[in-house]
Parts: C-alpha cells; structure tokens; sequence
C-alpha cells in the first residue's frame, strides 16, 4: 500500500469505521489503565513484595502470548471486528476479577486471561484500523493509537480519582465492564462489512521495495516472490528478519510503556511518599503526552518518515528519564515519563503499518506476529524490574528506561524512511 500528498475524500462507511475503530481504541486503553492507580492499594491488600508483584505482572502477558498468535486464524474466520468486539468484552470481564484478587494466584490468573483477551483486541483492532486508512490512502493509524493514549489517559485519570476517593475496587469493576463493554458492542455496528482483504489492491510483485503491498491473487492469496530465496517453512528469510526487528522496537516501546503504567505509581510512592492522586500522575503524564505525539503522529511522519520519528523520540525518552533519576523530584519525575510517553508514541503504529505491508506474507500474519513478540516485552521486563527494585530501589530499576531508548536506536533502521511513504502514488 502506498500513499498520495492529495487523496480524495474517503467514502462515508469508511468515515463511520474510522470512528468505531477509534472508540474501540479508546475503550481498550480505558479499560485496563483505569486499573494502574490502583496497583498500590492491591500490593498492600495482598502483602505482595515488589517481586511477587512484578512476577505477577511478568506472568500475565503469557496469556497475550499463548492467545496472539491465533489472531490470523481468528480474523480469517470471523473478521478482524468480530473477533476485536468480542474479546474487548472478554477483557473487561476480566479486569473485574484484577480489581476484586485477593492473592498472588488470583491476581496472577485474572491478568493471565485479561492479557490473552487484549492481545486478540489488539491485533484484530489494529488490522481492522489498516483496512479504514486503506480507503482513506493516507496515514490514519496514528491517530487510533492516540485514541487509545486519551482513553489510557482517561482512565488512569478516573483510577486515580476513584483511589483518592476510596471506591471500592470491585464496585470500579463493575462500572468498567458495564461501561466499556456496551459502549465496545456498538461499535461493531459501525465498522466495515466484507472480508477483511478487500481493500487489498493487487500490484506487480517484481520490482517490489520495502514497505509496499504484497501482490493478491484470487481471494487474498499471496504468490511467491520473485526469486524466492531461502525460506523457513515457506517463509521467505527477509520477511522474517524484518519481523523479528520489528518485534525487537516493540519490545523496548511496550518495556518504556509499562515503566509507567506497572511502576509509575509505585516509583511515586516510594520515593517521594506521593498522595494516590499525585502517584497516579506518573503514569497519566506518560500517555497524556505519548496521546498528543500520536495525534501529531502522522503529519510529523510525513515530513520526517517513521525511521527518524522513532530515532529522534528514542533520543527525548533517554534523555528526559535519565534527567528525572538524576535529579529525583515528583515534578522532574512526572516530565521524565512524560518524555518517555513522547518518545515512544509513534512506534506501535509504524511497527504495526510496517509489518501488514511486508511482502512475502498471507494477510493478518505480519502483524500477528509483530503483535506477539511485543508481548515479550511486557512479559520479560516487569519480573527484571521488580527483582532490581528489591535489590537497589525502584528509582535505580527503572534506569533500564534509557537503555530501552538506546535499543530502539539500534533497531529503528527497519522502519519506513520518508522517500519510501511518499515515493509512490495511490494505486488506481
């Protein structure tokens, strides 16, 4: 797929997709941020360690883990909005038995399935959102995400409050499932219909350069390419390693995210004795400001390409988070995770555009499998930083921050550069 400076106007389902894609995004950063806040208050109920409780948190992505990958099998079958609706729903249940564990085990095997459920929203979400901006022809993804960021923020601002006015946890739960899980069914109302290759245009596979469309034949099949080289299983080598170093930016974009979505509060606490509220601010600076860079995401990476978008915010997260474990302050500590929030805003998106328009893979495959190694991150990081916590202070943990900053330095190269997204024209 490629893109034009001027693209006409897009249809009006694709404009009612647009925003039914971007309320699920919302709704799905909503959900479980509005759970963050409260970290702190489940840590004391349960006696945990910041051990026991980073193990938690480590073990739950395994659930995204074992459940991403039947993503492309999922959406083949139902359709990338089916399967994104029904697996929100399935998330915000779940959330509901996060707010109401009273263990290590409990909370352990509520998160295991919440992170499944998300996981299978989350590609599914994303893929449904590639098929609206192939009608729109231009860059629209970064904006789903910054959806996500406001309902993140909205959520961590209503966990916050809800800490600081002492609402009991289940009954926040509850208000959750009810809220987000409506509001998520009509959604589905407003999507696209059709299967989820028909926006695919069909080109030339010869002559083909990174970041442009694999060629369809028939219903959605992809031919071989031209020369095939080696392959594992049928998949050609380059794919693979393009996907592998995708996987790689998402894994240290998800580990600078989940610094202050699982740590913020805690960092906030411990170090500076911070009140609920002012603890949550850790976490709601980082997606407020990553939700103002993805909503200037897209004409920023029009002008400079999602390589030096993302080299450039990997500088500002490095830099802000050092400058914020240096010089230890609650203020310098909620502008250091709102510079790693910035700095990583557009690389969920650019990774996901990426990978769906890699050449050499079935529909749905490049994603999902983009998808479940950023899981990774969530899955190894939280143990890491929950043992060095306990081992030094939470404040020299989280210097691993600027060392996430400085692996997406090496690995940005695989992203699109600027001549590459405005190289082509719109395919007639």
């Amino acid at each position: 797929m490629s893109f034009s400076r001027r693209a006409p106007s897009p249809p009006p389902d694709a404009r009612r997709a647009r925003w039914a894609v971007s309320l699920l995004f919302a709704l799905n950063g909503a959900s479980f941020s509005a759970i963050l806040p409260r970290y702190p208050e489940l840590v004391e109920q349960m006696g945990l360690s910041n051990t026991a409780f980073g193990l938690a948190i480590g073990i739950g992505p395994v659930g995204g883990l074992l459940a991403g990958l039947l993503a492309a099998r999922l959406m083949s079958r139902h359709g990338s909005a089916n399967v994104a609706v029904c697996f929100q729903v399935v998330a915000s249940t779940a959330h509901l038995l996060v707010y109401t564990s009273t263990s290590w085990l409990w909370l352990t095997g509520a998160l295991l399935l919440a992170t499944a459920a998300d996981a299978l929203t989350d590609i599914s979400m994303n893929a449904h959102g590639l098929r609206v901006e192939r009608r729109y022809r231009r860059s629209i993804i970064n904006s789903y995400h910054g959806w996500w960021s406001l309902g993140a923020v909205g959520g961590g601002l209503l966990g916050a409050l809800g800490a600081q006015a002492s609402l009991p946890l289940w009954l926040q739960g509850v208000l959750g499932l009810l809220g987000f899980g409506a509001a998520a069914i009509v959604s589905r109302r407003l999507m696209l219909r059709g299967p989820d290759t028909t926006e695919r245009t069909p080109a030339p596979v010869d002559g083909a350069v990174h970041g442009a469309s694999p060629a369809l034949t028939g219903a959605g099949e992809v031919p071989a390419l031209s020369p095939p080289g080696r392959s594992i299983r049928g998949l050609a080598l380059r794919p693979l390693g393009l996907v592998l170093a995708l996987g790689m930016v998402l894994i240290f974009a998800g580990s600078t995210e989940d610094a202050g979505g699982t740590w913020g509060a805690l960092f906030m606490t411990s170090t500076f004795a911070a009140a609920p509220f002012v603890a949550g601010l850790a976490f709601v600076a980082l997606q407020g400001a990553q939700t103002v860079g993805r909503f200037l995401g897209d004409g920023i990476v029009d002008r400079l390409g999602d390589r030096t978008t993302a080299r450039l915010g990997a500088l500002i997260a490095g830099v802000g988070m050092s400058i914020a474990l240096m010089l230890p302050h609650p203020v310098t500590a909620v502008i250091g995770f709102g510079a790693a929030g910035w700095g990583v805003a557009t690389l969920f998106p650019a990774a996901f555009r990426t990978a769906d328009e890699l050449p050499g893979l079935p529909p749905g495959v490049g994603i999902t499998v983009v998808g479940w190694l950023a899981r990774l991150g969530f899955f190894l990081t939280p143990p890491l930083v929950g043992a060095l916590a306990d081992a030094l202070t939470l404040r020299y943990a989280l210097w691993l921050v600027p060392l996430y900053a400085a692996g997406i330095l090496v690995f940005s190269g695989v992203l699109e550069g600027k001549k590459e997204r405005h190289g082509a024209t719109v395919p007639s």
